[in-house]
C-alpha cells in the first residue's frame, strides 16, 4: 500500500506490486513464498545466544551482537561465539520488552573506537518503580573484551510499565544519531505532545547535545531532540542507500503496522490515525486512517506481522532480483518480509522462510554482501541469507 491519502491509491499500488509478482496480500500464509525460486538459503552462521536483538558488524569481518539479558557478545569472522561477555556495558531492566536493545558502531569507529547501545534502564530515587529507554557509548577495547569510559548521552523520561521501548540506533549521513523511541503503551496520547519524548524519533549528537537544526529548537514548550513524532513503537530503522533519508516501521495495535520514510517535524499519527484496532474489542482507535496534516504510511499489514529489525539489501550474495529491496523482520509473522521498490513507491512485498517458524527480531547487510538475521528465541541464532 502506498504513500498516498485515500484507499484507491493504495490499491492501485498493490495491483502494480501483483502484476510485477510480488505478494499484494499482507497475510503470513506462505502463498506468497519462493525461496526455491529465488535460489536463496538461510544458513546457520552463529548460535548459543539467549535472546539476541541487534547485530553490528566490526571492521575485521566479526560483529557485536545483544542479548536482551544484559550481554554484548563479540561474533568472529567465521561465526564463532566468543565465551565470555564484553564487560562494562551499562545496568539493564531486562523485564518484559525491555533490557539490552540495539547496538551501533561510530561512524568513526576506525578510529575512535565508539560503541552505542540503547537499553531499558530502571529509574532510582524519585523515579523508583518507573524505567524508560536510555542511550550509552563506551569505547572498545582493543582486545573486544570490554567497553571503557562508559558514558549515558540520553534518557527518555521514566514511567511506568515494561513495553514500548523502542531503541533502534541510526547514524545519518551527516554524523547525527537518530534514537527511536516508543510510547511505552500505557501513555499513548503522548506520542502526540511535542512537550514529550514518548513515541518519537529524535536526533542528537553523538555526544548526545542537541543539532541546531532540529525542527523544534527554541520553540517553547517542544522537545528540541524531537525530530518526528505520533509514533507506536518503531523497532526497525535504515537509511535509504541512495536518498540518505530515515525509513522506519512501527507496531500497529491489533493490524496497522506501519512503513515510513521518516522527515523532520512531521506527523506520524498515533494514535489519532492508524489501520489498527483495540486489542481484544477489535474496536477503532482515533479518527480513521487518513486526516490532512498527517503522514500517511508507505505500507501497512493487516493482520499484524509484528515488524522488528529492517535492512536494505545490496548485497552481491543476495539474489539479483532481491537487490534494492527492503527486508524486515516479523515476530509474530514468522517471516523475513521483502518489499519490492520503486525509488520511494512500494512495487510489492512477500513473505520469505516462512517455514523456518522463526521469529525474526533484527535483519542486517552484511559486509560480504549476505544478509544477516537474528532469531528471537531463547537458543536464538544468527542466520546468513545468501544464494
Amino acid at each position: 500500500m502506498s504513500r498516498r491519502t485515500d484507499r484507491r491509491g493504495a490499491l492501485r499500488t498493490l495491483a502494480a506490486g501483483a502484476a510485477l509478482g510480488l505478494g499484494a496480500c499482507s497475510r503470513t500464509d506462505g502463498s506468497q513464498v519462493r525461496p526455491d525460486a529465488s535460489g536463496a538459503r538461510a544458513l546457520t552462521h552463529a548460535e548459543g545466544l539467549e535472546l539476541p536483538w541487534s547485530l553490528a558488524f566490526l571492521p575485521d569481518g566479526g560483529a557485536l551482537v545483544t542479548e536482551r539479558p544484559g550481554r554484548l557478545r563479540r561474533l568472529e569472522p567465521d561465526g564463532r561465539l566468543r565465551p565470555r561477555p564484553i564487560t562494562g556495558v551499562p545496568a539493564v531492566l531486562n523485564e518484559g520488552q525491555g533490557g539490552l536493545l540495539d547496538v551501533a558502531l561510530d561512524p568513526a569507529f576506525a578510529s575512535n573506537r565508539l560503541v552505542y547501545l540503547s537499553y531499558a534502564e530502571a529509574g532510582s530515587g524519585p523515579e523508583a518503580g518507573r524505567n524508560g529507554t536510555s542511550v550509552a557509548r563506551g569505547r572498545l577495547a582493543a582486545d573486544h573484551s570490554r567497553l571503557d569510559d562508559l558514558q549515558v548521552i540520553f534518557r527518555q523520561p521514566k514511567v511506568g510499565g515494561s513495553a514500548h521501548f523502542g531503541s533502534r540506533l541510526v547514524f545519518g549521513r551527516d554524523g547525527t544519531l537518530f534514537v527511536t523511541l516508543g510510547e511505552r503503551f500505557r501513555y499513548r496520547e503522548q506520542a502526540q505532545d511535542l512537550g514529550s519524548l514518548l513515541g518519537k524519533v529524535v536526533r542528537i549528537r553523538p555526544d548526545g547535545s542537541i543539532p541546531a537544526d532540529n525542527p523544534y529548537v527554541g520553540r517553547a514548550g517542544m522537545r528540541a531532540e524531537i525530530y518526528s513524532h505520533g509514533h507506536r513503537n518503531v523497532q526497525g530503522a535504515a537509511l535509504h542507500p541512495q536518498t540518505g533519508e530515515l525509513w522506519t516501521h512501527e507496531h500497529g495495535p491489533q493490524g496497522g503496522d506501519e512503513l515510513n520514510i521518516v522527515r523532520p517535524g512531521r506527523n506520524y499519527g498515533w494514535p489519532a490515525i492508524t489501520f489498527g484496532q483495540e486489542y481484544g474489542s477489535g474496536l477503532p482507535i482515533g479518527e480513521g486512517s487518513s486526516k490532512p496534516g498527517i503522514e500517511p504510511p508507505l505500507i501497512w499489514w493487516t493482520p499484524s506481522i509484528a515488524p522488528c529489525g529492517m535492512a536494505f539489501g545490496t548485497g552481491t550474495k543476495l539474489p539479483a532480483a532481491w537487490r534494492g529491496s527492503l527486508f524486515i523482520g516479523a515476530l509474530a509473522g514468522k517471516a523475513l518480509w521483502r518489499v519490492g521498490l520503486k525509488g520511494n513507491e512500494v512495487a510489492g512485498r512477500e513473505a520469505l522462510f516462512t517455514d523456518l517458524g522463526e521469529r525474526i527480531r533484527d535483519v542486517r547487510q552484511g559486509p560480504d554482501g549476505a544478509l544477516y538475521l537474528l532469531t528471537d528465541n531463547q537458543k536464538g541464532r544468527v542466520l546468513r541469507v545468501q544464494i
